[in-house]
């Protein structure tokens, strides 16, 4: 074990997490329409090789939604539509890295679909999203995405293995 990784949790109750800074600010966001949800097949990054949704690290003066949208048009070539905030997830890596992430989701898109470097977009019905192809996380909070509830999530990651988590519904927006 490093001398990084020993200085980090192993549970997520043992991180003050409303004094907790992450690395890195990032987003997610997925369409969702007629019992269907738009993924990528990530090519690229963290997470290279997994299904997730389009999303990435937040640039100098935009806001998370603004992100959120930047990065579907740049990696699927589409501008989603009605936008709507969905939750907050905190990532903790045992290397040291954490990373912070706010979840949107959008009713409908315009544009055209496209595969680019970073991704290989594909629609999958909400009953066969591909969650083994996923990261860990993804289907313990997904049902509050698919529920339109909002939601707080914490994770603690050993690089790929998820070592504990906690994931609550939220009242109000973290916008």
């Amino acid at each position: 074990m490093s001398e990084a990784s020993a200085a980090i949790p192993t549970r997520v109750d043992a991180i003050d997490w409303d004094h907790w800074q992450p690395t890195e600010a990032a987003t997610l966001l997925f369409v969702i329409r007629d019992h269907s949800i738009l993924l990528i097949h990530k090519l690229r990054g963290l997470g290279k090789g997994k299904i997730n949704g389009p999303g990435g690290r937040l640039e100098p003066g935009e806001t998370m939604q603004e992100c959120a949208v930047r990065e579907t048009q740049e990696e699927v070539g589409v501008t989603p539509t009605d936008v709507e905030y969905a939750g907050r997830l905190h990532f903790q890596f045992l290397d040291g890295y954490g990373l912070r992430g706010d979840v949107f989701r959008a009713s409908d898109f315009e544009g055209d679909l496209i595969e680019t470097e970073e991704a290989i977009p594909e629609w999958f019905a909400i009953a066969d999203i591909p969650f083994e192809r996923m990261w860990a996380d993804d289907p313990i909070w997904f049902p509050y995405l698919l529920d339109k509830r909002l939601f707080t999530g914490h994770f603690i990651f050993d690089n790929d293995t998820m070592l504990d988590h906690r994931v609550v519904a939220s009242e109000a927006s973290l916008q």
